[in-house]
């Protein structure tokens, strides 16, 4: 699936929506107050939203996961990294406020770049005027970015701000679950403790490693017990 609906042909292609980023595969933890006011935020008209918080907060997944809720209900959304607005901003952002959701990532990187910045102040004033929503992400809140458009950080600091917390290591185990259930796996949690007292602890190494054990057991056709994914780790690690 593409960052963008297929029927919006004249719109720049989005970076392409990992099949996993959705609402579903999202573990909240601290972060059930962001993940609710995404889902009651899709078609529901002119807004803005800001998530920040450090790597592996899920800023990412959830823009994409709301990008893929949008598509589901027929609406145009678009997902875009900032660092694909520094080139040619105004040509990348022409025609966006077609989209009813745009959603930038990483945009804090855009603060300073002047062109940019005037781009971006313009696709919010279009985007409100069609009853688009914009989501943005960044490492920090907006304020705490040097915007040289002082409107555009006007904008910015009006939106719907929500502070990303990293998941617990409890809140890692029921991701691990909740990812294997989506994929049909039974991962119980004494394997799923063992992974995360053997395995890389980011979100993102334990569910490439999921992806993983999810290939190895149906190669093996073998459940994922503690000895079979203790195996497996220890090939992992001499190969």
């Amino acid at each position: 699936m593409t960052g963008v609906a297929t029927q919006s042909t004249q719109l720049p292609l989005g970076l392409r929506l990992r099949d996993a980023a959705t609402f579903a595969a999202f573990e909240p933890g601290a972060n059930g107050a962001a993940l609710a006011w995404l889902q009651g935020r899709i078609g529901a008209g002119a807004e803005r939203g800001w998530l920040w918080g450090s790597a592996g907060s899920g800023r990412s997944h959830l823009l994409q996961a709301a990008c893929h809720a949008a598509v589901d209900q027929g609406l145009r959304a678009i997902y875009l990294p900032a660092a694909e607005l520094l080139t040619d901003p105004a040509a990348v952002l022409e025609g966006l406020e077609r989209c009813r959701l745009v959603a930038l990532d990483d945009l804090g990187d855009l603060a300073g770049h002047r062109v940019a910045e005037l781009a971006l102040f313009d696709l919010c004033n279009r985007l409100a005027e069609q009853g688009g929503l914009l989501l943005a992400s960044a490492s920090a809140a907006p304020l705490s970015h040097a915007w040289s458009l002082a409107d555009l950080a006007s904008r910015l600091a009006a939106a719907a701000v929500f502070r990303l917390r990293l998941l617990s290591d409890g809140d890692k185990l029921a991701a691990l679950q909740r990812r294997a259930r989506l994929r049909g796996l039974e991962l119980p949690t004494a394997t799923a403790r063992f992974i995360l007292s053997r395995a890389d602890r980011r979100p993102e190494a334990l569910f490439d490693l999921l992806d993983e054990l999810d290939v190895a057991s149906l190669v093996a056709q073998r459940r994922l017990t503690v000895p079979f994914v203790r195996k497996l780790l220890s090939q992992r690690a001499t190969s």
